[in-house]
């Protein structure tokens, strides 16, 4: 038997459930996957991809030193750009170490490079992925064209730290392409923060407390990659050698980089950040998170120094602590009030025990 009023009662509650507001949480973990990690990781890609291009263009004798670390330099700031969006497989298997090893407290980089020259003169990629995380990346790529020790600059020098040099960028190439291909499968990272529940995520908000303890545990590892150095472990005595990126002198200009991409997350592409998912109420905490990033990638953006150079006397001392302090206030607002707001346990993150 027909019955208009039920039809029209189940009508009116497909048309309601069309124009019901979609899950908050949901709509800010599937943006900031699509728009803020997924460009990050193709940037990744192209920069490794350029990186190894770069390391057989000098070996080759096509392009000069220059060029070379130039390029280095393109790539080390690429992967300083993902630090705080490490969600998902890079992660997980100690990968980010074959990415780039920090800390290196007694220099096994360039032991460890050594070492294997000495044993393996004509390394490749494949024989590579086999060795110690240690000489995988970009640690040991700088290792190569910047240490004294090394001096790439001699042809003979050149020609013995070449193989290993195109087989770390050949290395690299191939584990960012693993990495965006594995957040591209079917039931990749970007799926997984899409749509739930998944294998991962048995709803939305587990996808945004995990965006968040990336988020302040990058901001924590900020603080031991500048702190470290400055010798807040050490009583005060500067360890400059202790420097994620010393060699290069390219350690600020990291930290800057990965500091302005956890902005990202926080600010979002069209207001679809974490920011976003702050209630009205919630105003003052928004723009106290909004001020200290400023307030922190300004210290940045004005110095001009190296961290070498600025541990060198009383005024870089000075600045350095003003970072570091800046940097604390961006990582106790997010691990604190932040957290609290969303209503996300953080836990322990990855450097708990350091």
């Amino acid at each position: 038997m027909f019955r208009p009023k039920l039809l029209f009662t189940s009508l009116a509650a497909l048309a309601l459930g069309a124009c019901a507001p979609q899950d908050p949480q949901a709509v800010t973990s599937a943006a900031i996957a699509k728009q803020v990690i997924l460009p990050t990781y193709s940037r990744w890609v192209d920069a490794d991809r350029q990186l190894a291009v770069s390391a057989l263009a000098y070996c080759e004798g096509k392009s000069d030193l220059d060029t070379a670390r130039a390029d280095f330099l393109h790539a080390q700031k690429a992967w300083a750009e993902l630090q705080p969006l490490l969600v998902g497989p890079l992660a997980e298997g100690n990968r980010s170490w074959q990415i780039q090893f920090w800390p290196d407290k007694k220099n096994l980089v360039g032991r460890q490079v050594e070492q294997l020259l000495s044993a393996q003169p004509q390394i490749d990629a494949a024989a590579l992925a086999k060795s110690s995380v240690v000489v995988q990346g970009l640690s040991a790529y700088e290792y190569i064209l910047f240490d004294a020790k090394s001096n790439v600059a001699d042809a003979a020098q050149k020609a013995r730290y070449c193989p290993l040099l195109t087989a770390i960028g050949e290395r690299q190439k191939l584990l960012a392409e693993e990495i965006l291909a594995s957040w591209n499968s079917t039931d990749g990272m970007l799926a997984q923060m899409t749509k739930f529940p998944n294998q991962r995520y048995a709803d939305s908000h587990e996808a945004i407390a995990d965006l968040l303890r990336a988020q302040v545990t990058a901001l924590d590892t900020l603080k031991k990659k500048l702190g470290t150095p400055m010798g807040r472990q050490t009583k005060g005595i500067p360890q400059p050698f202790q420097a994620d990126a010393w060699r290069s002198q390219s350690s600020l200009p990291s930290l800057q980089a990965s500091l302005s991409a956890a902005q990202t997350v926080w600010v979002g592409v069209d207001n679809k950040g974490l920011r976003g998912l702050l209630p009205t109420e919630q105003k003052p905490l928004a723009d106290k998170i909004d001020a200290a990033y400023a307030a922190s990638l300004k210290l940045f953006e004005s110095n001009q120094r190296s961290l070498t150079d600025m541990l060198g006397d009383d005024a870089g001392r000075q600045q350095l602590n003003d970072l570091y302090d800046s940097l604390n206030v961006v990582h106790r607002l997010h691990e604190g009030e932040l957290a609290k707001a969303l209503g996300i346990q953080l836990g322990f993150n990855a450097n708990d025990g350091d």
